[in-house]
């Protein structure tokens, strides 16, 4: 049997995905009319701070800009300046706009196309932290120690004004040569030992294959082709990433000690590194706060992934964590991607919190290693308009606004229903490529590695490198090896994908020699 020949891309119509979501064709247009006249209800409150040297870091060709960031290095160690669109204040409460981006929850993304959360005018414009464009933000001030572990943290409305809109191949690119602009020069450094801290609390960091579905701009048929592709994903994703969770950690440690600490004396001391008037100001016993949450792994999970690294031989001492071993694999190799793969299974069930008088069982996101909020993607996630407000609130020593109080719990629901449909939209838009590019190709042999291989509940999983597909495969094909297999279905309609292990349908050459 032939093995495959090139293949690069395919017409495929997402029309029928959107159907079956029921996603919203456009937006309802007296919330449009508001995003279009919208001003900033806070303009005369707002502290001046234009002259920070923000830059955005971003994909290319990107307009909804929720975060611009500096980062100084100091005699201490580091200052942090990160910039979040003030969307709470250019959105009504009750209004059109406000109704609507909570029945949306979150922006949606296909390949040809996104569902915004709000109007482009307002998330690719009028907020969007565009360059050299005076706009209204949250500005997040963070003072870290020698090891980028924060000291003091603090965020307020302000005035702000980024010098650049860059992207993350163009940093790395600066990165490598050693020419960073000023206001990022910190970030390599800065982004390792958040890395390391991160090491330390017990995050895990999964390096799986990230597929993607991009627009195939060789074609020149007058009919647009997509092609599946592996997102690359370079060192200053991961630093700038840093950046983003410990604004989040931060968000979430301001929320917890004023929600702990609301019940004590005015006269009590406040919680480290919050405001005294905030503690006093708020000391209601039903002080509100949003997490993002995730439970521990399963004790099992964990038993069953040592036994997958014993097996592949691996060593793993027995004190060391899982994303501390999985952090020292090659995530090139057969076996990283084998334990990268059952590592899923230690991180399920992220969920929103939301603290309403008394404190959770669990707080913590355990794929971070500590309590975490959603504030810096405003512009996409309804979730970081009320948790920014409430920080707001807390380091200001003011009341959280009526319209949060009122709205947590919706807005928590509206972010647990549409991250279900964001995933399962994901997958059916991937799904769907992977079987109109492959259909043609039924009976061909791939070269693939085994990720998982078969038990009694569920096939083996197999990762193809080219195209890449991560897919079913019938049979026993074993473990962590890399192997042959023929491609036994490819339906679009069923959006359904099944290979067979080669050397089990009298193909000798089943198992690749390396």
């Amino acid at each position: 049997m032939e093995l495959h020949q090139r293949i690069v891309s395919a017409p495929v119509d997402f029309g029928a995905v959107r159907t079956e979501f029921g996603l919203a064709s456009g937006y309802p247009s007296e919330a449009v009319s508001e995003a279009r006249d919208a001003v900033d209800a806070f303009a005369g409150d707002r502290v001046d701070r234009r002259e920070i040297p923000l830059v955005t870091i971003d994909p290319p060709g990107s307009m909804d800009l929720d975060q611009a960031l500096c980062v100084e290095r100091t005699p201490t160690g580091f200052l942090l300046y990160y910039a979040i669109a003030d969307v709470a204040a250019v959105v009504v409460p009750g209004g059109p706009l406000d109704r609507e981006s909570l029945a949306r929850g979150q922006t949606l993304y296909l390949p040809d196309g996104l569902i915004p959360l709000h109007p482009q005018v307002l998330s690719e414009d009028r907020a969007s932290l565009l360059p050299d464009q005076d706009r209204p933000a949250a500005l997040w001030t963070i003072e870290c120690d020698e090891l980028a572990e924060p000291v003091r943290c603090s965020v307020t409305r302000a005035l702000v004004r980024s010098r650049a809109r860059l992207d993350y191949a163009g940093v790395q690119a600066d990165a490598d040569a050693n020419r960073l602009p000023p206001a990022i020069a910190a970030l390599p450094e800065f982004g390792r030992l958040r890395i390391e801290a991160g090491l330390r609390r017990g995050a895990i960091n999964l390096r799986l294959p990230a597929q993607s579905v991009v627009r195939d701009d060789s074609e020149q048929t007058g009919i647009s082709h997509w092609q599946l592709v592996v997102e690359p994903r370079t060192a200053v994703d991961d630093w700038n990433e840093q950046v983003s969770l410990l604004t989040g950690m931060c968000a979430a440690r301001i929320m917890l000690d004023v929600h702990n600490s609301a019940a004590a004396s005015k006269t009590t001391a406040a919680p480290a590194g919050i405001p005294a008037e905030a503690a006093a100001a708020n000391g209601d016993p039903e002080y509100p706060g949003l997490l993002r949450t995730m439970p521990p792994a399963p004790a099992g999970a964990v038993e069953s992934m040592r036994r997958t690294a014993a097996a592949l031989g691996v060593v793993w001492p027995a004190d060391e964590s899982a994303g501390r071993m999985l952090a020292g694999l090659d995530p090139n190799t057969p076996t990283a991607l084998v334990l990268m793969s059952e590592a899923t299974s230690l991180l399920r069930g992220a969920s929103y919190t939301v603290l309403n008088g008394q404190t959770p069982d669990s707080v913590q996101h355990s794929a971070i290693g500590a309590p975490y909020a959603h504030v810096t993607a405003p512009l996409r996630r309804l979730a970081d308009r009320y948790a920014t407000e409430i920080c707001l609130a807390h380091c200001a020593g003011t009341e959280v606004p009526q319209w949060v109080r009122d709205g947590l719990k919706a807005a928590a629901e509206a972010m647990r229903r549409t991250d279900a449909i964001s995933a399962k939209l994901e997958r059916a838009c991937i799904d769907l490529t992977e079987a109109t590019i492959l259909a043609p190709r039924v009976g061909t042999d791939f070269d693939a590695t085994v990720l998982r291989e078969a038990n009694h509940t569920r096939p083996a999983e197999i990762f193809i490198p080219t195209p890449p597909v991560l897919a079913k495969c019938l049979g026993s094909p074993p473990e962590d090896k890399q192997v042959r297999v023929r491609l036994a279905e490819a339906d679009p309609a069923s959006r359904t994908v099944t290979f067979v292990y080669a050397a089990e349908t009298g193909d000798e050459q089943g198992e690749v020699r390396r």
